[in-house]
């Protein structure tokens, strides 16, 4: 299976320091995000990858060069103009002919892809996201009202959420929805397959997952010990 690596953002949350380094070269302990995420695929048995840059992407491309340090093949393409979060997709239509993963270059977790590859095969569906739980703490009270009478409060209550984790099994008629050489998100491509009410499913993963675009996770990922000589984790549970 081929894998798509979106890395092509200018990473906003994690400035200044991403104005030196694209996010996806940001370290963990003494290794860039990528190296991580491209040993996390290896690991899995992926080989042929492709990784999408656009800010700063000459940076990218002289850290991992063609993959053969980790015995893998590295294909990359650049954005002229931001073209979205999945708007890249659109420059590998003649490479990407058979269900493929796709990526956020900033996402560490212990998912176990070939789980979640057979869960998007079982269901026949043109599209599966990874999905996690995160809470979410309210900084206000929240107040249930009826009628303008209060009939509950809750001081700073904590939410949770099933949320995307930023990586995804497509197939290659989802390529079809992308138009070329404009902005398109991952957004208006899961707006168009509801409207129309093409197959969506999820992935429930409950094991690691960290958004490294976000400060919270990227503080926490040095924490993290890396084993990257272990197999592939199976903390998960498909549904």
């Amino acid at each position: 299976m081929k894998a798509v690596i979106q890395c092509g953002g200018k990473g906003t949350r994690l400035r200044p320091h991403t104005s030196i380094l694209p996010k996806p070269l940001m370290p963990i302990g003494a290794r860039p995000v990528l190296e991580l995420v491209l040993k996390w695929l290896r690991r899995n048995g992926i080989r042929d990858v492709y990784i999408t840059t656009g800010y700063l992407g000459h940076l990218i491309r002289s850290v991992c060069g063609d993959g053969n340090q980790w015995n893998m093949r590295i294909t990359y393409t650049q954005e002229v103009e931001p073209l979205g979060t999945i708007g890249p997709l659109s420059l590998l239509r003649d490479q990407l002919d058979e269900p493929f993963l796709v990526l956020n270059g900033d996402v560490l977790t212990d998912l176990n892809l070939n789980q979640f590859v057979g869960s998007h095969r079982r269901r026949n569906s043109n599209l599966t996201i990874a999905t996690a739980i995160r809470p979410t703490k309210m900084d206000f009270g929240v107040i249930d009202e009826m009628e303008g009478r209060v009939t509950g409060f809750r001081e700073k209550p904590e939410l949770t959420h099933l949320v995307s984790m930023g990586i995804y099994c497509m197939d290659p008629s989802v390529l079809e929805r992308i138009p070329s050489n404009v902005p398109f998100g991952f957004d208006d491509l899961m707006f168009q397959m509801l409207d129309e009410e093409a197959p969506v499913n999820v992935f429930k993963h409950s094991g690691l997952w960290l958004d490294i675009g976000r400060v919270e996770d990227f503080l926490r990922a040095q924490d993290v010990a890396w084993d990257e000589q272990s197999p592939a984790f199976a903390a998960t549970v498909a549904a």
